[in-house]
C-alpha cells in the first residue's frame, strides 16, 4: 500500500505503507489512516530524523564513491528518507503543513 505525503510548500511524496510507518516512527509519530504534521513540529521533525540517520553509522545524506568513479549510496536509509525531508525543509520554510493519507 502507498502513503502520499502533500504540502503546499513541495511536490508530493509517495512511498510505500513501511517506508512511511518507520519515517513517522522516527519523529515520534504513529501512521494513520490520516495525519498532519504542523509547521511548528517541523524542526524537531527534522532534527529527529536526521539525527537518526546520523546515529545509523552514516552522514549528512551524503554519497560514497568508489574507486572506479560509481557512486553508490552511503546509507540506504538517508536516501529513502531524502524526498521526504526535503519536503519537511520546504514546509518548514514557508510555514506549511504536511498531511498524509493511505
Amino acid at each position: 500500500m502507498l502513503v502520499t505525503f502533500q504540502s503546499r510548500a513541495a511536490p508530493d511524496v509517495v512511498m510505500l505503507r513501511d517506508l512511511a510507518q518507520y519515517l513517522l516512527g522516527l519523529m515520534g509519530r504513529r501512521l494513520d489512516a490520516r495525519g498532519v504534521i504542523l509547521h511548528d513540529e517541523l524542526p524537531r521533525a527534522i532534527e529527529r530524523m536526521e539525527a537518526e540517520i546520523a546515529a545509523a553509522g552514516r552522514n549528512d545524506l551524503a554519497l560514497q564513491y568508489s574507486r572506479d568513479g560509481d557512486h553508490a549510496p552511503a546509507n540506504e536509509l538517508s536516501q529513502r528518507a531524502w524526498p521526504l525531508i526535503t519536503m519537511m525543509k520546504a514546509a518548514e520554510t514557508l510555514d506549511a503543513d504536511i498531511i498524509w493519507g493511505l
